[in-house]
């Protein structure tokens, strides 16, 4: 049942945000949508704003590092509706010089997570305000 509402949703937020929003996929009863690197930025604004969806909390940003591929990162935003009560995973990808637009002027709480996946990874961030090395 749970899962095909998350079917049911993931394929509400790709009509949202045709051309966007590459794919949702279901597993383990959680759903990830997959979206265009260059279109994060309206992606999450559109899960934040309409009120199907409601995405007001942002949980973390997570990179993930596959060499093999020529888009070898990974961006993984996790994100709460408490309104709706249901989670979404967020993914864009990209490589070592191509950035990723920052999220912050959606959701502040970005700013660190940004910095430590550019930190940990490489991964870049355009427009963030102060990309630079936290930890490492």
């Amino acid at each position: 049942m749970m899962s095909e509402a998350l079917v049911t949703l993931g394929e509400e937020i790709k009509a949202a945000l045709p051309g966007a929003v590459t794919n949702a996929l279901v597993a383990f009863d959680e759903l990830t949508v997959e979206a265009e690197t260059g279109a994060i930025v309206q992606v999450l604004r559109t899960l934040y704003d309409d009120p199907r969806f409601r995405f007001v909390n942002f949980t973390d940003i997570a990179g993930a590092d596959y060499p093999g591929r020529e888009q070898r990162f990974e961006v993984v935003y996790h994100l709460l509706s408490p309104r709706h009560n249901r989670r979404v995973r967020v993914k864009v990808r990209t490589d070592e010089a191509t950035p990723v637009p920052s999220v912050i002027e959606v959701f502040p709480a970005a700013n660190w997570y940004e910095r430590e996946a550019y930190d940990f990874y490489g991964i870049l961030f355009s427009g963030h305000p102060d990309l630079r090395r936290i930890l490492t």
